[in-house]
């Protein structure tokens, strides 16, 4: 299984399904179900479904502030050359997180066991 690394609050506002746009400076391939680590706790907190991945323009950006947690008034420009929102859906929290190894240079993503 993958885990997406996401910081502190996002991956409340995910789990909680605040927040169903993650917005990336790349896109991704992935699709299906992927752990949700919490940056720096060396703590998986749960899992949801990637579903899709879509470029977005600076307009698209500004009026889905709801899908991604932005204040509009720092979305004045994207936050990257190109910008991704990666669609998630059906976040579960676990009662317990589950303590990983994380592995050295990893940013975005890491391997889990199943």
């Amino acid at each position: 299984m993958k885990g997406l690394i996401i910081k502190s609050p996002w991956i409340e506002l995910i789990l909680d399904g605040q927040k169903t746009w993650e917005v990336r400076g790349s896109n991704t391939k992935i699709r299906g179900t992927v752990a949700l680590i919490k940056s720096g706790s060396g703590k998986v907190f749960g899992e949801l479904d990637l579903i899709d991945s879509i470029e977005l323009t600076l307009e698209a950006y500004r009026e889905s502030k709801k899908l991604h947690g932005i204040q509009s008034e720092d979305a004045l420009a994207l936050p990257y050359k190109k910008t991704y929102a990666w669609i998630l859906a059906n976040p579960k929290i676990y009662k317990e997180p589950i303590p990983y190894k994380h592995p050295m240079g990893a940013v975005i993503w890491v391997n889990l066991p199943e």
